[in-house]
């Protein structure tokens, strides 16, 4: 009877150990504290963006607002794009750029958007980047390179065009992007930024930023 149970145990513990999926691999990027946000690199190209903490049933998020303004957060982390290749982001946007050609240096402002830079060389200026952009004027899956370098290609995740002042989760694998936009085999990223900025426009925009993490799946 002893050794019957034991082998029954046995054969129950290896098929639990097959029937468990594995967990899916997370990396949060962004907490959204204000002790976080003090330690965060801003990047300003033409006055700061207002950057504000605020939290909401689904945790912290950071609120954007610009007008004739430009500054980004960012922070300096290594992301192992074989294990975590998905950048996840959660945002809104409550007021819009419409109206304006984003292709163009004279329009070249975005609502919302999230950076993923690569180090490609040994020097500061040997990176590349893709901005993923909440658009005032262009529809998902639409992508074009910066009017200002072609190591920056923006690329439309989310839409005005079909959501304006609604939450959105957004999903892209940051690995085959750098394939498919730049032509590069990546296997890291090394930062993270976001910008909220309308210093060509000289308009108004207003944002929101929450829940930006890699994952696995």
């Amino acid at each position: 009877m002893r050794f019957m149970y034991k082998k029954f145990l046995m054969i129950f513990l290896i098929i639990a150990t097959y029937s468990i999926p594995a967990l899916a691999e997370k990396v949060i990027v962004f907490k959204f504290t204000e002790e976080e946000k003090k330690n965060l690199k801003v990047k300003k190209v033409k006055k700061e963006t207002t950057y504000t903490i605020g939290s909401n049933e689904n945790g912290n998020f950071l609120r954007a607002e610009a007008q004739g303004k430009a500054s980004g957060l960012g922070i300096e982390k290594k992301i192992d794009l074989l294990k975590t290749p998905f950048i996840n982001i959660t945002w809104k946007v409550e007021k819009d750029l419409s109206g304006i050609d984003e292709k163009s240096k004279q329009g070249h402002d975005y609502a919302a958007r999230v950076f993923v830079i690569k180090q490609t060389g040994i020097t500061a200026l040997s990176k590349k980047a893709i901005n993923y952009i909440f658009s005032s004027n262009n529809s998902v899956g639409k992508y074009w390179t910066s009017p200002y370098t072609k190591k920056s290609i923006d690329y439309v995740l989310a839409s005005t065009q079909n959501n304006i002042n609604t939450w959105v989760t957004v999903k892209t694998n940051v690995k085959e992007d750098f394939k498919k936009l730049h032509g590069i085999d990546v296997d890291e990223i090394e930062g993270v930024a976001i910008m909220t900025d309308t210093d060509n426009s000289k308009k108004n925009a207003i944002a929101y930023y929450q829940n930006i993490y890699f994952s696995s799946e």
